[in-house]
């Protein structure tokens, strides 16, 4: 599990394959073992699939053009009537997609759509959202084109014990 942590990536290009139906069930299992406050479970998860709808999100959310190629996007968004915190555990959902994605040999990508009016509203419309329904990201999911190295983002500068 470590290693799946240390080598996720952003990946950005896809082949043109499908993925098939059981490792997208099994990122749907995995963002839903997120954990979550008060057990709320707070998430709604939209599998797109359809050409037309991946690509018009593509036009309209400015840093997700790569929907243009990805066979499948997973719309991670929350109930905002349920709780105020919608988004925190919409957050950790999105990161255990993220990680499942990488450990079955996919590349995935998190393009935000929440706080921004405008690519909240282009998800809202694409998917027929509720109006209690608010998008956090759009994940573009796919097998990746190319070879993807992981960036070390660990600084033991931004580490600090007990005290700054």
């Amino acid at each position: 599990m470590i290693e799946t942590i240390l080598n996720r990536k952003s990946v950005r290009k896809y082949l043109d394959k499908e993925i098939e139906d059981e490792k997208v069930q099994t990122l749907l299992k995995a963002g839903m073992a997120a954990p979550s406050g008060k057990d709320i479970r707070p998430w709604e998860l939209v599998v797109v699939t359809e050409r037309s709808v991946l690509s018009a999100m593509a036009e309209g959310l400015p840093y997700a053009k790569m929907l243009n190629e990805a066979p499948l996007a997973i719309v991670v968004c929350g109930d905002i009537e349920k709780s105020p915190y919608w988004y925190l555990d919409c957050s950790a959902v999105t990161q255990n997609i993220l990680l499942a994605a990488e450990a079955l040999g996919l590349g995935a990508v998190w393009t935000a759509t929440y706080p921004y009016e405008e690519r909240m509203q282009v998800a809202k419309e694409q998917l027929a959202l509720p109006d209690k329904i608010f998008s956090l990201c759009v994940i573009p999911i796919g097998y990746p084109a190319t070879p993807y190295k992981p960036r070390e983002k660990f600084d033991p500068k931004k580490v600090h014990y007990n005290r700054w």
